[in-house]
């Protein structure tokens, strides 16, 4: 059984993952629709706020940091959701995933 502040740094760090995962989907829905608006401008700051941090951190979330310094044996949560396989490359697979939409946006917007 992990402890409080595993579990409550956890479950923050599940509620970002999702928070980054709904940004990055939103992103392809608004390169799917050719919708340029604030929402879209949020969710690519949020996206680029995550890998600055990411970058200074060495390609580590700090998070996981935390809670294996309270204790937890693994302090990642794309376990819980994902296969171990993608686990492993969850950044690599999003770096791709953003670039393959920015291109995409870039392009509905330059074309319309």
């Amino acid at each position: 059984m992990l402890n409080k502040k595993v579990f409550f740094i956890r479950l923050g760090h599940s509620v970002v993952f999702i928070f980054m995962v709904s940004c990055i989907l939103y992103v392809l829905y608004a390169a799917i629709a050719r919708r340029y608006d604030w929402a879209l401008l949020a969710a690519l700051g949020a996206i680029f706020i995550e890998g600055v941090v990411l970058l200074l951190n060495r390609w580590r979330c700090p998070l996981t940091t935390l809670a294996e310094k309270h204790g937890a044996a693994n302090g990642a949560v794309t376990d819980i959701f994902l296969p171990d396989w993608m686990t492993r490359h969850t950044f690599k697979i999003s770096t791709v995933v953003v670039i393959v939409e920015v291109i995409w946006l870039a392009i509905g917007y330059f074309t319309r």
